[in-house]
């Protein structure tokens, strides 16, 4: 259900620019970090796969978390490209969440360097898309022009050093729940998962 919801958003999102002619060199590739994030879970969705659920649950929890709250969209409530974009963004949580409770995946200590690895991969090669045709995937030349989290950060380039911090920290935060249970679970006298 969670893979065609997400397959069937993404279809509507680039329909929907088609037809209003807005498709262009920086929004006609998936070369946003969301976009990575949902072939991830689509992935695991299909044909469950312990790194590409560790991508789709950092990244999702750390960045498309971020653009759900604050999403870079030109139109509000109730135009297409505002429902499209929040129910696009709000499947790739929710199904993180599925993935977790549903189907039992979780992250594990070596998740954190894979997924900062892959993280590497992927703002090299959005770098490099960004500067072969003059775009700004994954914000690297640029803030967005809409109001974010990035508008409490200084301006290009130094905010990228204090992303790459940030990015790390959440790293560790969105697996400091888990560490905490295996510790409890470890302990003396603790009851074995189910």
């Amino acid at each position: 259900m969670f893979a065609g919801l997400l397959i069937g958003t993404w279809i509507a999102w680039y329909w929907l620019f088609i037809v209003r002619h807005w498709l262009g060199a920086g929004n006609e590739y998936p070369m946003n970090l969301c976009d990575w994030a949902t072939i991830a879970l689509i992935v695991t969705l299909i044909r469950p796969n312990q790194i590409a659920f560790e991508l789709a649950y950092f990244w999702a929890l750390a960045g498309t978390m971020q653009g759900l709250i604050t999403p870079d969209v030109n139109f509000s409530f109730p135009e297409p490209q505002f429902v499209v974009f929040l129910l696009g963004h709000g499947a790739i949580i929710s199904a993180v969440i599925y993935l977790i409770f549903g189907s039992g995946m979780r992250p594990h200590p070596i998740s954190m360097l894979r997924a900062a690895g892959w993280t590497i991969v992927y703002s090299i090669a959005a770098a490099l898309v960004d500067w072969l045709l003059d775009v700004n995937y994954g914000f690297l030349r640029a803030k967005p022009s809409h109001a974010t989290f990035y508008d409490l950060l200084p301006a290009w380039p130094t905010y990228i050093p204090i992303t790459i911090l940030i990015g790390i920290a959440c790293i560790v935060l969105l697996y400091a729940p888990w560490f905490v249970v295996d510790r409890i679970r470890a302990m003396p006298g603790a009851q074995p998962a189910a």
